[in-house]
């Protein structure tokens, strides 16, 4: 059994999970899977490119608005969100893409992607007429083609059923000669130009798919909160996304998977001490890159070759 079929298993293991979880542990499981997507194209810039560009938080606050406002001012149907959230996110992965087409690497891409972030917070909570301000908007109650989206065990399986696509996908991309081309771009850029392959064309696509991914995620987020507000977009939720794919792996759709779930439940042990995620999060980033620099994902490989991902390098 190769790593594929156990991935295809998993969903169907899944499919009766919710019969054993009260109303508030189903919403910390479809938490987990909006953040599959979110860590999905995060992971794809920073993990499979190998570009320290932190824009992620950018694409999830513009897929979560988007959605919410075609919902609440155009009553647009959820599911036809879906493609603009995602068109808008891979519109702004490619914006954020321009500084690193220029050279500009490491810790200066690092803070000009994170000012990104931060500058569409601010449009957020000035945009008052549209996105309600500091004091953020409510979404409608969804509903997928006649089906009135308003409980979290409905929304567990489209959820599902819409990760197990995204990863679908993206596992294609790596595997193909795109994949190839964003591993030798992170291993040397300058050979891999060489070579004659167009890196700015390949940054470009990671970045693009990579928002138009989280774009998704956002416009889960959206329904699954119900409310939005900028301060859901802010450094702190940054924080929370990037213990995703660092504590999961880098570079390993396995490891944001499972990034995703534990980063997710974690925090909820200390429930009852508000604040403490921050902490958690902290400290799951510094326990991996101590002991794990690879990801709990290299745990897997190392227990099974299964689990071993040939786009994956550490």
């Amino acid at each position: 059994m190769n790593l594929r079929r156990i991935f295809w298993l998993l969903p169907i293991v899944l499919l009766p999970l919710p019969l054993w979880l009260n109303q508030y542990q189903q919403y910390v499981l479809n938490t987990a899977l909006l953040y599959v997507p979110v860590g999905i194209g995060f992971n794809l810039v920073v993990g499979n490119l190998g570009l320290l560009a932190f824009s992620n938080v950018a694409y999830f606050g513009l897929g979560a608005y988007v959605s919410g406002v075609l919902m609440a001012q155009f009553d647009v149907p959820w599911w036809i969100t879906l493609l603009p959230a995602a068109l808008i996110g891979g519109a702004a992965g490619a914006i954020a893409s321009i500084p690193a087409l220029r050279g500009v690497r490491l810790f200066y891409l690092a803070i000009m992607t994170l000012a990104f972030g931060e500058l569409m917070r601010w449009t957020y909570i000035r945009w008052e007429a549209l996105t309600g301000g500091s004091m953020g908007m409510a979404v409608p109650v969804p509903n997928l083609l006649g089906w009135t989206l308003d409980t979290d065990l409905r929304r567990f399986y489209v959820f599902l059923a819409l990760v197990v696509m995204l990863v679908a996908i993206t596992d294609r991309l790596l595997r193909s000669r795109f994949g190839r081309a964003f591993m030798a771009i992170k291993d040397n850029e300058i050979a891999a130009a060489a070579m004659g392959i167009p890196t700015d064309r390949y940054i470009v696509l990671a970045f693009a798919w990579g928002g138009a991914v989280v774009g998704i995620g956002g416009a889960m987020f959206a329904i699954s909160v119900g409310h939005l507000t900028p301060v859901s977009f802010d450094l702190t939720e940054l924080l929370r996304q990037f213990a995703i794919i660092m504590v999961g792996g880098l570079g390993s759709l396995t490891g944001t998977i499972i990034g995703a779930v534990i980063v997710t439940v974690a925090p909820q042990v200390f429930i009852s001490f508000p604040g403490f995620d921050e902490l958690v999060f902290g400290l799951l980033i510094i326990l991996v890159i101590l002991f794990l620099p690879r990801g709990l994902a290299s745990l897997l490989a190392r227990a099974h070759p299964v689990f071993v991902e040939r786009y994956y390098r550490g």
